[in-house]
């Protein structure tokens, strides 16, 4: 039987936390990525969120960023592999601390917006991030971008990796995304986004925006829980997903 995984980003708020939203989301996925205050959240939110995600049995993962809270870490910034290291190890820590008072244990990793986009591609900090959660914990997943240099890291490194695709994204024929800079970025149609989301699940093959078909390997699929229909789709792709009999299950 096929088996996938359903993640989403959270606790991406501040002070006053919108906990009917993301609790609400808690319901159709399986594991959360939550911020831990580089580039979203702040201490409570943190709580708050992890708390929600031990009630409903979701998984719960470290989602670490760069340190831009203005730019909500979607902007490249010049890093070193030592600083990428470092912030990684400290937001992993922040974020390990509440789920051990919360009850829960930490299950993965994955990191934030540009942070996630440059290790893609960069082997030095994709290594840098795989070190950072192998000298945390060896147990923990490392998620990446499915084909990437984070996922060629964590497995060099010794861990358990989680080859993700995106259930709202286009993608481009190297297998990275297309920015979202550029036009046609984002799928704003649920039936098409839920095509895509099938089509790399069950033959792990996604159609690009330059219309080749190329290779994709899916062990989670995220969902991002921020737009206007998201708790709609959510519900939809994971009743398309079992319905298809595929089933969805925390990696």
């Amino acid at each position: 039987m096929l088996r996938v995984d359903l993640n989403c980003d959270m606790g991406e708020s501040f002070g006053r936390y919108n906990l009917g939203t993301d609790a609400d989301m808690m319901d159709y996925i399986t594991s959360a990525n939550i911020a831990c205050g580089y580039h979203a959240g702040d201490p409570t939110v943190m709580r708050r969120t992890v708390r929600s995600a031990v009630r409903s049995g979701v998984a719960i993962g470290a989602h670490p960023g760069l340190p831009d809270l203005a730019g909500f870490g979607r902007r490249r910034m010049e890093v070193s592999a030592d600083e990428v290291h470092d912030m990684v190890t400290y937001q992993i820590g922040a974020l390990q601390a509440f789920v051990k008072q919360e009850g829960g244990k930490l299950s993965h990793v994955k990191a934030h917006g540009a942070l996630y986009n440059m290790a893609a591609v960069d082997k030095g900090l994709a290594e840098a991030i795989a070190c950072a959660v192998y000298e945390t914990d060896p147990a923990l997943i490392l998620y990446g971008l499915a084909g990437s240099e984070m996922i060629a890291a964590g497995k060099a490194a010794g861990l358990r990796t989680a080859s993700e695709v995106f259930a709202d994204r286009t993608y481009r024929e190297d297998g990275t995304l297309t920015p979202r800079s550029m036009p046609g970025a984002l799928i704003t149609d649920p039936d098409q986004a839920v095509k895509q989301v099938l089509q790399m699940v069950k033959e792990s093959r996604v159609s690009t925006a330059e219309g080749r078909v190329i290779t994709i390997e899916a062990d989670t699929v995220c969902v991002h829980g921020d737009g206007e229909h998201a708790l709609s789709f959510a519900g939809k792709l994971r009743a398309a997903l079992e319905k298809e009999g595929i089933m969805v299950s925390a990696f």
